[in-house]
């Protein structure tokens, strides 16, 4: 017994190293990607220790970012260089750009990881890159001006994009590769997340300060919530009970339940938050200040934050894996 005990802890010390080294998710909490797009870096947060652990260049200026499936890249559009910078999140160093198109703002992953999609607002598109080849294509053409955010649907079959100046959000069935419906909503549509099961999705509207829910299957609006003053990102639980609004202009986040489409608190944070992310495990929300240069962290359960990590200058998205 005695043998074994010296030989345990040098065991388990060498198991602990190697599932470390091979990325094993149960000894290593998610990282939370942070696109700085007055620095043009990507900061990274350890989110188990709420630390900043490494820093990334991400071209001029960052701003919609997605992960790939196997967590090996992330994906970062780059408005100045109408691209999409690809970078390697092992080497933690950039890897291939993409040329996109004019001016790319929100970008998103399909389900099954195998494309990425652009908001192309100066050609009024979706730019849809290859994650196999890491190359561009095909395009799909939107009737909206100038779109912001283009998101999938958790079962991939739609992709809902805000179109900024045209008060609308359009609908793409994702396998025809064709617009299909196109839905007015409050001025100045923003963020969009849906409900894990595909039913709704929630749209930040920011000049009419509200939340519109949309029916996936029908397309009608079913509810429209009041919001803060500015109301941008949004963040869906993954239990699908809660949907969280950041309000620019209040420098706080509403609380969503979704079970009654009701704001049922409102949590302080820094100043113009924009995008947002939610830890896998829900437990955690992770909100870029645009103005503070810091991200504030939430705790769904209390729902209250919990501190500020300071990251580059205009933080703007977030992303966790």
């Amino acid at each position: 017994m005695s043998s074994l005990r010296r030989i345990l802890p040098g065991a388990l010390a060498c198991l602990a190293t190697l599932a470390a080294t091979l990325g094993s998710p149960v000894l290593a909490a998610p990282f939370a990607y942070v696109s700085n797009e007055g620095s043009g870096t990507i900061s990274v947060i350890d989110t188990a220790s709420d630390q900043v652990v490494g820093e990334m260049p991400a071209g001029i200026k960052p701003r919609g970012l997605a992960v790939g499936a196997d967590g090996r890249w992330l994906y970062v559009s780059d408005q100045p260089n109408n691209s999409l910078q690809v970078l390697d999140l092992n080497a933690r160093k950039p890897g291939p750009a993409v040329a996109l198109g004019e001016s790319p703002e929100g970008v998103s992953i399909s389900p099954d990881g195998r494309w990425v999609v652009a908001a192309i607002e100066g050609k009024n598109e979706i730019a849809v890159t290859d994650t196999r080849t890491r190359k561009l294509a095909f395009a799909i053409q939107v009737h909206g001006k100038n779109p912001e955010h283009a998101v999938f649907s958790p079962n991939g079959r739609l992709l809902f994009v805000s179109a900024e100046e045209g008060d609308a959000v359009d609908i793409i069935d994702f396998t025809s590769r064709k617009q299909v419906a196109q839905v007015a909503v409050g001025a100045r549509p923003r963020g969009i997340g849906f409900l894990p099961d595909s039913s709704r999705a929630y749209v930040a509207t920011e000049n009419a300060n509200e939340v519109f829910v949309i029916d996936a299957r029908t397309y009608a609006i079913v509810a429209r919530i009041k919001a803060g003053l500015r109301a941008n990102g949004i963040a869906v639980h993954p239990g699908g009970g809660q949907v969280y609004v950041s309000n620019g202009g209040d420098a706080n986040v509403s609380v969503i339940d979704t079970a009654s489409n009701q704001v049922v608190t409102t949590i302080p944070v820094g100043q113009r938050p924009w995008n947002m992310a939610l830890t896998p495990d829900g437990k955690k929300l992770y909100v870029a200040n645009g103005r503070s240069n810091n991200v504030s962290v939430i705790d769904t359960a209390s729902r209250s934050k919990l501190r500020d990590i300071p990251v580059g200058k205009l933080p703007w998205g977030v992303v966790i894996k």
